[in-house]
């Protein structure tokens, strides 16, 4: 059973995940990863296992909060399904290489200093504020089965939804910014459903899992920050149109550089 201070620790981090995913169109792996490391440790979970714990429970949850996502940006009509459909191939594959194989053989040290340095390079995406200058078109289809296949691969080794590389893949191939947001929100679940199947298999047997575990996969955590980040992600969306959003995403990126420090210190010192 959870206790009661556990529960409302999730909660609050569902909650926090949920509303900033709405009002910044960020995933929450980037937020998610770090606390939910430092909770699995303060549960004595080694720190090794807990860092990959924290990365697939993460990925786990932006099942269900791209759902909720998608069917917003579908009313709009701003979904590219045609980019999705070619796409999806090569993030299913990529995705299960790197969570049915490679995660399993990497020590969560190198996991944690790997997340650190590509949550540095996404927040200085952030604070910056740049965008890639449209330079092209689409690859044909076997250019973007292999651009899903790095987006994929990436997004199984740090839990996150891969927005970071879809979005600026995509504005740089002419994209339209707000039609490539929201073709990456509809990429969010091919890359979770694909990379979590690999964390339960590949977790299936590992030993010392905390109880309520499906693989990698912390269930009890899941079920908590899911049903809350589903509630306040509509909220975050609504509040983009009346908040400095600009701003606000450069607050944020200092607090990512923050956590990334976190992590990339608790990879060291792990190893």
């Amino acid at each position: 059973m959870l206790d009661p201070i556990l529960i409302v620790e999730l909660a609050v981090l569902g909650l926090a995940t949920g509303f900033l995913a709405g009002l910044l169109g960020i995933g929450g792996g980037m937020l998610l990863v770090p606390f939910l490391t430092y909770i699995l440790g303060g549960r004595q979970v080694a720190p090794d296992l807990a860092v990959k714990m924290a990365i697939a429970t993460s990925m786990a949850t932006i099942m269900f909060t791209s759902i909720s996502s998608v069917r917003a940006h579908h009313k709009r009509g701003a979904v590219q399904w045609d980019i999705v459909k070619r796409l999806a191939p090569g993030i299913v594959l990529g995705g299960m290489v790197a969570s049915l194989g490679v995660f399993a053989l990497l020590k969560g040290s190198f996991l944690a200093i790997f997340f650190g340095l590509f949550v540095s390079f996404s927040a200085t995406q952030m604070f910056l504020d740049k965008k890639p200058a449209p330079a092209r078109q689409m690859p044909g289809g076997a250019g973007q089965v292999a651009a899903g296949g790095v987006i994929g691969f990436l997004s199984g080794l740090v839990g996150a939804g891969g927005g970071f590389v879809s979005v600026p893949f995509m504005t740089w191939c002419n994209v339209p910014i707000h039609y490539a947001v929201a073709t990456s929100a509809a990429l969010g679940f091919p890359i979770a459903l694909a990379n979590v199947v690999g964390y339960v298999a590949s977790g299936y047997n590992v030993a010392d899992l905390p109880p309520a575990s499906l693989g990698y996969v912390w269930l009890p955590a899941l079920a908590v920050i899911a049903t809350c980040s589903v509630l306040t992600a509509p909220l975050g969306a609504k509040a983009a149109h009346s908040l400095p959003v600009k701003q606000l995403k450069r607050v944020f990126a200092s607090l990512l550089f923050g956590l990334a420090a976190y992590m990339f210190w608790k990879g060291v010192t792990a190893a």
